[in-house]
């Protein structure tokens, strides 16, 4: 159904440390199968009356307490249903700085593990007044800690990376939250919090992140970024730190200026657009299967080393815990600050895991990365009343060969070509998609914690892979290297999905790579490219995908079998093969639960059998005009009956032009079979 448009990119849902949420929700079930003493002695409505206790202790302990507990999803609805949100609310503006701290970070957590929903009931319950309040007063604290020593922790700063994950949570989630953010001038405040990336880069970096999201798809915000937000991003982009945390924190500021570049003067867009992909290029040039086991033996030494100092300390050590540990107070409170503490592994990344903090930030600088480059090479989706227009008649748009042009090739401007171009883009991105070296996935199979670096390692892989299928669907063949990068970039997308002795089912993988495929073999047979994947991987890959769960994976499937079929319709002696293809196709057409796989199937078909003698030979050996008469009625009945609320435009706008070309490759068939 002509080229696929590639989706833009949105971020996942974080923690309290920068995870996806779904990692957290695998640890708060092994919490909840092995138990919680600590939550079966508090419950929410105690918790919630120790928020107005008189001491800052108990106050801070009750806090640190429903952090925890929100973790285990099953305690959200009790504690928004005993208003928990507007309980919380004041104590962000606390007279005692611990207070404000665990209490951002308990509805931080809340936040992340409860979801769009709770994060739009928690803007109903209008959290963003005292969290603007909270994040006015902590940047006036900044002021006072200009003369704190380098390696010296500025609490304000601690308080304030709370507020802001709790900003960027509530934005990433509620169209309302991103309003109030514009019409509170907001981003004034989260630039400041940015600007302390040379004290403090984790705030710098929360920072970051939340503006990479609420800049996004947001006109709205424009028209307040001025010189002052273009010099912080630039002055992050020229930050030299090798560190990979300002890694991710220069890729973060490099997708936010994309994301602001209407708001940048003429005069200076290439040399920031220079910048940026430059900064993408550097973030892709790091090698993880390299740096992930150097940073896992650095680890080691450091460990080493500390343990001799603990020894040494003996008994000292000991006593000084359990001291701590019978406390209950303002030491127990800041130690569970979050609900976490070193033994609990809902927060997979704690703090003095500096080397596996790096890991996970070259990890998600590098996916973070190829979610920009993706979303250069998107132009905009047209808007509703566009497609409306288009598929408001029958009689829509047709070529010259009788099928829809409707859906244009995407394309790029001359300067993100050239810049792509320039910093070898392509190839770094081709070299991305490769299986996760095999030492670093062994580490982190082997050692606590780090495993959770292998689903991180994975997805860079699938987002190189989406990425390589953007770039194939905006850019021409010469641009990529011609035919010789081409089919090498054929030969390795079969080696990733042919290489082992059955096909990867990981459904983010199969998405991705066989959407890189389609793109490639679109463009290789626009080329005449001699195509180097055997027609026998190609019908296996289309089994596997037929009986995948995601619609695009069978969509992409049943595409790469009409672009290979058409192929081979040209040559002769391909009638039995086409066959083969032609019965594959109107299973899926025929059978599918999807109207969006049918209709791919009718446009592969029609792909198949437009032209040729050998066309037509195996259309009437497998009886496809009778087939295809049949389907007819049953095509049109199902789209009426789905009506406009179960696809989107674009998606009713395509199935409305096969169903147009349904009827007049009838027609064609019918004139075929009166020669």
């Amino acid at each position: 159904m002509g080229k696929s448009k590639t989706t833009k990119f949105k971020r996942p849902h974080f923690n309290a440390v920068g995870l996806p949420v779904d990692a957290m929700n695998e640890a708060a079930v092994d919490e909840e199968e092995h138990g919680n003493d600590d939550d079966d002695d508090c419950p929410a409505a105690e918790l919630l009356e120790k928020l107005e206790s008189p001491s800052a202790s108990v106050r801070e302990l009750a806090c640190a307490s429903i952090s925890r507990m929100v973790q285990q999803s099953q305690t959200i609805p009790d504690l928004l249903q005993r208003d928990a949100v507007r309980r919380l609310g004041p104590m962000l503006l606390d007279r005692s700085l611990a207070v404000r701290e665990t209490a951002a970070g308990a509805l931080r957590n809340l936040s992340a593990c409860g979801g769009q929903e709770v994060c739009e009931d928690m803007v109903k319950r209008d959290v963003m007044t005292p969290l603007t309040a909270l994040l006015r007063e902590c940047c006036t604290g900044f002021d006072g800690a200009a003369g704190q020593m380098k390696d010296q922790k500025n609490p304000v700063d601690e308080v304030a990376n709370e507020a802001i994950n709790l900003l960027w949570n509530l934005c990433e989630s509620s169209n309302q939250a991103v309003s109030l953010f514009n019409k509170s001038g907001l981003l004034d405040v989260v630039v400041q919090c940015l600007e302390r990336h040379p004290h403090n880069v984790e705030l710098a970096t929360s920072a970051a992140h939340c503006l990479h999201t609420v800049t996004e798809d947001n006109p709205e915000l424009l028209c307040s970024i001025n010189c002052a937000v273009h010099g912080a991003l630039e002055s992050v982009l020229l930050s030299k730190q090798p560190s990979m945390a300002h890694a991710l924190l220069r890729t973060l500021a490099s997708g936010t200026l994309w994301n602001v570049k209407g708001s940048l003067p003429a005069a200076r867009q290439a040399q920031t657009l220079g910048a940026v992909l430059a900064t993408l290029s550097q973030c892709l040039d790091l090698e993880a299967g390299e740096l992930i086991p150097q940073l896992r033996q650095a680890e080691e030494a450091r460990f080493l080393a500390s343990s001799g100092v603990e020894e040494q300390l003996g008994g000292e050590l000991a006593v000084s815990e359990e001291m701590d540990d019978d406390d209950g107070g303002e030491a127990g409170a800041r130690r569970q600050k979050n609900g976490k503490d070193g033994d609990d592994f809902s927060d997979l990344l704690p703090r003095e895991k500096e080397e596996l903090r790096e890991a996970a930030a070259l990890l998600t600088a590098q996916q973070t990365s190829l979610e920009i480059i993706v979303n250069m090479c998107c132009s905009d989706d047209p808007s509703d009343d566009e497609w409306e227009e288009s598929s408001s008649s029958d009689e829509s748009e047709i070529t010259a060969d009788g099928f829809s042009n409707l859906m244009s090739p995407l394309c790029l401007s001359a300067e993100v070509h050239g810049a792509i171009i320039n910093h070898n883009i392509p190839q770094k991105v081709l070299k991305k998609t490769q299986f996760p070296g095999q030492e670093a996935m062994d580490l982190c199979r082997q050692t606590p914690y780090w495993g959770s670096l292998i689903k991180k390692m994975q997805r860079v892989q699938s987002r190189a892979l989406t990425c390589l299928h953007s770039m194939l669907s905006s850019m021409d063949a010469d641009s990529l290297g011609g035919a010789g990068a081409l089919q090498e970039a054929a030969l390795h997308l079969s080696s990733l999905v042919f290489g082992a002795a059955e096909i990867p089912r990981d459904e983010e993988f199969l998405e991705a790579v066989i959407s890189a495929m389609r793109s490639l073999l679109q463009m290789t047979a626009s080329k005449n490219i001699p195509q180097v994947i055997s027609l026998q991987q190609l019908m296996s890959l289309s089994e596997v995908a037929a009986r995948s769960q995601v619609i695009s994976v069978r969509v992409n499937a049943v595409a790469i079998l009409g672009i290979t079929g058409g192929t081979l319709a040209k040559e002769k002696g391909s009638a039995e093969t086409l066959q083969m293809i032609g019965n594959a196709l109107l299973q899926v057409a025929t059978k599918d639960a999807d109207l969006v796989v049918n209709g791919e199937a009718l446009d592969a078909l029609f792909d198949v059998f437009a032209d040729g003698d050998e066309a037509e030979t195996a259309a009437k050996n497998i009886q496809l005009l009778p087939a295809l008469r049949t389907l007819q009625p049953v095509f049109k009945a199902k789209l009426r009956k789905a009506g406009r609320d179960a696809y989107s435009p674009q998606q009713l706008c395509v199935l409305n032009n096969v169903k147009v070309n349904l009827r007049r490759f009838v027609g064609y068939l019918e004139t075929v079979v009166k020669k």
